[in-house]
């Protein structure tokens, strides 16, 4: 039996890279190569505390941010022949539910994940079983697109739906909570849907270099400035019109409401370990202010379509976003590097896609 190097899960033990058996495929699945995989804060969330679909010493293959080549079509030879680049989203729904048929597939109670209940990306092959073909979770990408850029459509599509929720215009002055990978995603397309000027706040200086670097306007660390009086400076007292909170921080959503002009809207985006929630809001500022409070989770697969447009247009610069790139063989040391504060977005790639690389 052909094996690979994968890096596992079990539910209660933690991260294991270990050789395991290579997926074999039924009718309707497909069995895709993986070129680049990126390395989420779910899988590191997930190692640590374990996720809420796995049971007791469940092991599951880790990785839903990623890209390949379609190795074995099964009997999609027409639609998606061997030879195929491709990128996956990653949530697959019942397909029944009232959420499903709406397009909310990220939403539906009972969804599948890979690297979560469907074996992931982060090894060799994946195998796409014929529930993610038949929805529509297969996305091709074009041959300018780097496999490392493609495997970063899934967290770009999540940012692509806190950007619709949060409804930035022309002209409004957005405030992104949080510098690492997902804030500066939220940063390039605030900029993209015309926001006037982005303030960006985090605690680490290097991120808010690289923020910076991607064009915002103010970079605030609120360790060594007051984040709101800096806002009410930024905007002659008025408040912002936008506020994302892309990073798990209660404080700075009880806070965010205070930042806010009349009018503005502000999207909880970073989720919260479950000790540090509730978070109590002040509900008379909503109330007078006719504020709207949103958050998101996940994206539907027509934003994950709408994301690698995005990045095939080259009007979102993934790239600037990843950090480190690892081939297969080093994942451990991949893993590593993603928990340590300082990385930003951690890529692991197969030895096929480090030589296109190269080429390219």
């Amino acid at each position: 039996m052909r094996t690979m190097i994968a890096a596992t899960y079990t539910q209660g033990e933690g991260l294991h890279v270990l050789d395991v058996p290579a997926p074999t495929i039924s009718d309707g699945d497909l069995l895709v190569r993986v070129a680049a995989s990126a390395i989420c804060g779910t899988d590191l969330r997930t190692i640590r505390n374990g996720h809420r679909k796995l049971a007791p010493g469940q092991r599951i293959v880790l990785g839903h941010e990623f890209a390949g080549i379609i190795e074995c079509p099964g009997d999609h030879g027409t639609t998606f022949p061997a030879g195929m680049r491709v990128a996956i989203a990653p949530n697959v729904g019942c397909g029944q539910c009232d959420l499903c048929v709406q397009g909310f597939t990220n939403m539906c109670p009972d969804y599948q994940a890979f690297g979560i209940s469907w074996d992931g990306a982060l090894t060799e092959y994946v195998r796409v079983p014929a529930a993610a073909v038949a929805q529509g979770n297969i996305v091709p990408i074009p041959e300018h697109v780097p496999f490392q850029d493609a495997a970063l459509i899934e967290p770009l599509s999540c940012v692509v739906n806190g950007n619709r929720e949060a409804r930035i215009r022309f002209g409004d002055v957005v405030v992104v909570v949080g510098a690492g990978p997902i804030g500066l995603l939220h940063l390039q397309l605030a900029r993209l849907s015309g926001a006037r000027k982005v303030i960006m706040a985090d605690l680490q200086p290097s991120r808010l270099e690289a923020a910076e670097a991607m064009g915002a306007e103010v970079a605030v660390n609120p360790a060594e400035e007051d984040l709101a009086g800096r806002i009410h400076y930024e905007t002659s007292g008025r408040g912002a019109d936008v506020v994302i909170t892309a990073c798990a921080v209660a404080s700075a959503q009880q806070e965010s409401i205070g930042w806010l002009a009349p009018f503005g809207r502000v999207c909880f985006f970073g989720g919260l370990p479950s000790q540090d929630s509730p978070v109590p809001i002040d509900t008379n500022a909503i109330h007078y202010k006719n504020l709207l409070v949103t958050g998101v989770s996940g994206a539907s697969l027509h934003d994950f379509r709408v994301a690698a447009r995005l990045i095939s247009s080259r009007r979102i610069d993934v790239a600037k976003i990843v950090s480190h790139s690892f081939p297969l063989r080093d994942i451990e040391l991949a893993f590593q590097q993603a928990m340590r504060q300082d990385a930003m977005k951690v890529v692991v790639r197969t030895e096929a896609d480090g030589a296109e690389a190269a080429r390219g």
